[in-house]
């Protein structure tokens, strides 16, 4: 097994997790994890690793979804796909709505929390690293990477609080 597969097999979960929660799609995150690990294959050779393997590979996938995010400038819709693959018995179409609506708006929330809370967040919940992960990421400590992710969960808790309480 090369050293790129034995990357691959470890840090796939940790890249598609954290495009998933980013995006809230499956075939976005299939799509961005696809290209984020052919994009490393062409440049490992530049990989300094002065930093976690998993964290330089979120980035290039950040970096991918958001020139994706670019190029494509489209919306999220609910597809007849998703709802042909819904087993019976299962949830609702008004369901299914409701909890993508509910995504969106912490998606949305999350987005206008400022640098770096918003960074911690993405890092801790959907990429779900460490705090000493995230601390090493940003050159600090693993508690100053979980006072930062506390304040976050806290600032995206009022946002969202808030937003309901407008309506």
């Amino acid at each position: 097994m090369t050293e790129f597969e034995k990357i691959y097999r470890a840090c796939f979960g940790d890249v598609y997790r954290y495009i998933r929660g980013l995006s809230g799609s499956e075939s976005v995150a299939d799509e961005i994890t696809s290209e984020t690990f052919f994009r490393a294959m062409r440049s490992l050779d530049r990989f300094r690793g002065d930093c976690d393997v998993t964290g330089w590979l979120c980035r290039i996938a950040k970096n991918c979804y958001f020139s994706a995010l670019k190029k494509s400038k489209r919306t999220e819709s609910l597809d007849g796909e998703g709802l042909s693959a819904l087993p019976t018995g299962e949830k609702t179409v008004e369901e299914i709505c409701v909890e993508r609506e509910e995504a969106a708006r912490a998606r949305a929330a999350l987005h206008t929390l400022p640098e770096p809370y918003r960074e911690v967040f993405l890092w801790r919940v959907y990429a779900e690293l460490s705090f000493s992960q995230i601390g090493n990421l940003f050159g600090k400590t693993e508690n100053w990477a979980c006072v930062t992710y506390h304040r976050a969960k806290t600032m995206l808790q009022k946002r969202l609080g808030d937003e309901k309480n407008e309506k």
